[in-house]
C-alpha cells in the first residue's frame, strides 16, 4: 500500500494541526486527565481518517481483452438503461458506483483503448446519491475506444462533500485497463455508460472494488 501523491499536502498540513493541538493540549489540560485524553484520541482519529483516506491499497487486475475493470471502490446504486446526452446522445446501459468517505479513492481506467473524449464541467455539489448528480455536479467525462471498435463513457462526479475532482486523462492517449486515470476528494460516485449488448456480471447494490471486480465484458 501507498500514499497517493494528492494527499501529501493535505496530510502534512494535518500533522501540523495535529501537532499544534497537540502541543496546546499538553500545555494547558495535561491535569484535566479526561479532557486531555479526549483530544489526544480525536488528534489520533483525526490522522487516521485524512491518512487513510488518500492509502492506495496495491491490487493486480484480471486481464482479458474484453473485460471491463470497476473504475472505483464503492457501492452500486444504479444499472439501468439510460438516454446518454453529452457524447454519445443514444441509449446506454449506466451503472453508476457510489464511493463513501471511507472508501479508496482512487480511480482506474475500466478498459485499454485510446482516449477519444475528455471534459470537464463545472457545477452543482449534491449529494452523489441525488438524480441530478450526474448532469448537474461537477464532473470530468472520459471517453475510451476499444480496440474492438466500441466506446464506453465514464464519468468522475463530485458530491456534497468531494469538492475536487482530479483527471489525468488526455485526448489521443493510449491507456490500459487498471491504470489510473484519476482522484475524488472526500467522497462521490462515477458512472460508466455501457453498450447495450455489455454482459453485466454486476447486480444492483454489489459492493465493488476498483481496479480487480469485473464490472462486466463487452461483445463484439
Amino acid at each position: 500500500m501507498k500514499i497517493h501523491k494528492e494527499g501529501y499536502i493535505i496530510i502534512l498540513i494535518t500533522l501540523i494541526l495535529a501537532g499544534a493541538l497537540y502541543t496546546v493540549n499538553h500545555i494547558f489540560l495535561i491535569e484535566y486527565l479526561i479532557i486531555y485524553w479526549l483530544i489526544n484520541a480525536f488528534i489520533l482519529v483525526m490522522l487516521y481518517l485524512v491518512i487513510q483516506f488518500f492509502r492506495v491499497p496495491t491490487r493486480v487486475s484480471p486481464v482479458g481483452d474484453d473485460l471491463i475493470i470497476c473504475p472505483a471502490d464503492g457501492k452500486v446504486v444504479v444499472i439501468e438503461e439510460v438516454e446518454e446526452t453529452e457524447y454519445f446522445k443514444e441509449k446506454r446501459i449506466q451503472i453508476s458506483i457510489f464511493m463513501s468517505p471511507l472508501n479508496v479513492h482512487a480511480n482506474w481506467n475500466p478498459i485499454s483503448g485510446l482516449t477519444t473524449y475528455y471534459k470537464y464541467h463545472p457545477g452543482s455539489f449534491l449529494v452523489a446519491w441525488h438524480p441530478k448528480s450526474s448532469t448537474e455536479n461537477e464532473r470530468s467525462t472520459v471517453v475510451t475506444k476499444h480496440k474492438n471498435g466500441q466506446e464506453i463513457l465514464f464519468r468522475q462526479i463530485a458530491g456534497a462533500v468531494a469538492r475536487r475532482i482530479v483527471c489525468y486523462a488526455k485526448k489521443d492517449q493510449e491507456v490500459i485497463a487498471g491504470s489510473e486515470f484519476g482522484f475524488i476528494k472526500f467522497g462521490s460516485r462515477i458512472d460508466l455508460f455501457l453498450p447495450l449488448n455489455t454482459e453485466l456480471l454486476i447486480n444492483l447494490e454489489d459492493v465493488v472494488q476498483g481496479k480487480t471486480t469485473i464490472i462486466g465484458k463487452l461483445k463484439s
